[in-house]
């Protein structure tokens, strides 16, 4: 039995600057884009990423795509 990957959802996260710690650490939360095409190159996804770290005030960190899957047994 072939067991199957089927994305079913994805969106975007970047991790934004939301204050600092006692020691003057930066504090970081994430951002989440919801309803990303399941079939989106990644260099789109991050150029969009990049488009909105210009339009966001505080400083960004890193970007993530998650995903979430179904397994069929086929």
């Amino acid at each position: 039995m072939a067991v199957t990957k089927s994305i079913e959802t994805a969106s975007l996260s970047i991790e934004v600057q939301s204050g600092t710690d006692k020691a003057g650490d930066a504090i970081y939360s994430k951002k989440t884009f919801s309803n990303v095409k399941t079939n989106a190159a990644p260099q789109n996804v991050f150029d969009v990423a990049e488009a909105i770290k210009d339009v966001l005030e505080a400083s960004t960190r890193d970007y993530f795509i998650n995903e979430s899957s179904s397994l069929v047994n086929a």
